[in-house]
């Protein structure tokens, strides 16, 4: 079982690695809409206490997705190599309908078994992250 560990992916924010290899399988650890280097969120923006005072959820969307595919490709699989992706939306009933609309374009080709489920919060700042298992 390999450890992976992204160049270009936002650091874990915690103990873990970004993905694991086991066999011909990749376990992508929960992934969200971070930039790198950064505590900047794209989408995100907090009050003074580091409280969001509003944020963007598509382009927390289009973040995400776009640290998953690194992932996935630093890993040696690609975006049409997900079989299965676990979606965690702090504020389902307001976001929903945007994310399922950005998740059918990113998605035309390649349709993963999918589960969304909604939340109260996540370790960061951030309303989207995504878990994922593809094949290499």
């Amino acid at each position: 079982m390999d450890k992976i560990y992204s160049s270009k992916a936002p650091e874990p924010v915690g103990s873990y690695p970004h993905a694991r290899r086991v066999g011909n399988l990749l376990f992508l650890s929960g992934i969200g809409p971070r930039e790198r280097g950064t505590k900047v969120i794209p989408g995100v923006t907090l009050d003074e206490k580091g409280n969001i005072a509003s944020y963007d959820i598509e382009a927390q969307c289009h973040s995400v997705f776009n640290n998953i595919k690194t992932v996935l490709e630093e890993s040696g699989s690609s975006w049409d190599k997900m079989v299965d992706v676990t979606v965690f939306l702090t504020n389902m009933k307001a976001d929903f309908p945007t994310y399922n609309r950005i998740y059918a374009e990113y998605f035309k080709e390649n349709q993963p078994c999918r589960t969304t489920v909604e939340i109260s919060s996540l370790p960061t700042p951030i309303a989207i992250e995504l878990k994922v298992i593809a094949t290499i």
